[in-house]
């Protein structure tokens, strides 16, 4: 692969890498509208092992040696913990509050480079991320009600663990000869795997899905999952670290668009400075994008495994419905 140099990404790198957290952000509208209620269990499992299976039908590789146990520590994190705690969280959170959480994931990986790898965060980066978390918090947030400790908690959790998956990553890296799309399927595979039996002792046995119920898991399989993601990993691998943290606000955008457009949900002036605030934030980190997230030596080379992108899949969504 060619070295990138700065500012010289195409429009249409980041425009069709940017299609991956806009489909996350459809995830919401889906969710609540097709799909059994309070089954986050059966959610991520049924989003994650389908297209985990599919990807490796599709690549034709399998892990090597010790890549066994990093690809299920990998997919332990960015997937099996990642995907049930978000789920969770959004079935419990009122206003979008894991969108928020979920916001702040390049800073709680700041958080985690810093004293692990000792790579100094930039200081543009640092107020960007704050810029784009305070943008999607006056999106999502209402102000009303006492939140669920449990799906803080949850919230919390699940971008811990993206971050320690994307810090893991980052340090072992890929291995040779193999892409982006072979190592996302091992871990979606693994997640769903490990989500699997957690999934039968918390909830049962699935329940009886309808036509509409079977179309969303679908979509949320193929489209939102497996597609999605080798649109992330195509992408990333022109794209800087920063470029591609920053596409991640477009995802609870996405959601809020959604809500008011289809489910007639109504957007305040604020939610609507907020929306601004995000993008314009998003759009300061693709201007930035010839520097990585930190300084220093950590600038990413080609054919370095990019951050795991931050998601947003809502069950009540950014804007609370009844």
């Amino acid at each position: 692969m060619a070295a990138r140099s700065a500012g010289a990404t195409p429009a249409a790198v980041i425009a069709v890498t940017a299609l991956a957290p806009v489909s996350w952000g459809t995830t919401y509208a889906v969710t609540s509208e097709f799909l059994p209620p309070d089954r986050p269990l059966l959610t991520a499992l049924l989003r994650a092992l389908p297209a985990g299976l599919l990807l490796l039908a599709a690549t034709r590789v399998l892990p090597r040696g010790l890549w066994w146990a990093k690809a299920a520590v990998l997919g332990a994190l960015n997937i099996g913990a990642f995907f049930p705690l978000l789920f969770v969280a959004a079935y419990r959170l009122p206003g979008g509050m894991a969108a928020v959480v979920g916001s702040a994931g390049p800073l709680f990986v700041v958080g985690l480079f810093l004293p692990l790898l000792g790579r100094r965060p930039a200081v543009r980066t640092l107020l960007t991320g704050l810029a784009a978390a305070c943008g999607v918090s006056l999106v999502v947030l209402k102000g009303a009600g006492a939140l669920d400790p449990v799906g803080v908690l949850a919230a919390l959790a699940s971008t811990a663990a993206m971050a320690a998956g994307t810090v893991l990553t980052e340090r072992w890296g890929r291995p040779a000869g193999v892409g982006p799309l072979a190592l996302t399927g091992w871990q979606l595979t693994a997640g769903g795997l490990l989500i699997a039996p957690l999934a039968l002792l918390v909830e049962g046995a699935p329940p009886a899905l309808d036509a509409p119920a079977v179309g969303g898991y679908l979509y949320l399989a193929l489209a939102n999952t497996a597609v999605a993601y080798w649109l992330w990993f195509r992408g990333i691998g022109r794209l800087t670290a920063t470029q591609a943290g920053f596409l991640g606000p477009l995802s609870p955008l996405t959601a809020a668009v959604v809500g008011w457009a289809a489910l007639g949900q109504a957007l305040t002036p604020v939610q609507t400075a907020g929306m601004a605030l995000a993008f314009g934030a998003t759009t300061a980190g693709q201007l930035g994008g010839g520097r990585g997230p930190f300084t220093g030596r950590n600038r990413r080379r080609p054919g370095d495994h990019a951050p795991t992108p931050p998601e947003m899949p809502t069950h009540r969504g950014p804007v609370s419905v009844k």
